[in-house]
């Protein structure tokens, strides 16, 4: 039986799974986005944002449990100094995974990009520069008080 075991194996052993997850988390570190399989990105968000969350507290301890399962020095640094900047206000949610809408050539599996969510300048920017607005409607009275005022200073002027 397999009760309660609902993570994606991916075809892999336990050991192969874990190394190429760890892999894939110090490519992602380093490149701030890859390109891989849904299948793959899903996974990799669920190991990978744990990990990311650990940055957010620079202590001794934190940075070894980090490096236990990354095994890789630069990435720690990496992952502690600059990442850990942009992530630490945001309560989670680190990984943004974008279907790509093609196949790989080879087995015509589905593509996606996996990448931090405060990398990408693009999508920064129109959050930035988009007006919010209100769902509630504006009152009768102002929209009849915008349009008398500027009619009042021609007016003005001319007298």
């Amino acid at each position: 039986m397999r009760h309660n075991k609902k993570f994606n194996h991916l075809g892999r052993t336990k050991s192969h799974r874990e190394a190429m997850l760890a892999n894939m988390t110090v490519s992602l570190i380093r490149a701030k986005r890859i390109n891989t399989t849904v299948a793959k990105a899903k996974a990799l968000r669920v190991y990978a944002e744990p990990i990311i969350n650990r940055a957010k507290e620079d202590t001794t301890n934190s940075r070894r449990i980090v490096f236990s399962y990354l095994q890789n020095k630069e990435a720690v640094k990496e992952l502690f100094g600059d990442i850990a900047v942009k992530i630490a206000n945001r309560p989670g949610g680190y990984l943004r995974i974008l279907k790509l809408g093609q196949n790989r050539l080879g087995d015509n599996a589905e593509m996606a990009m996996i990448e931090f969510v405060d990398y990408n300048e693009n999508l920064l920017k129109d959050n930035v520069e988009k007006k919010t607005k209100t769902r509630r409607s504006r009152s009768k009275k102002a929209s009849e008080a915008a349009p008398a005022a500027p009619a009042a200073e021609p007016e003005a002027k001319a007298e």
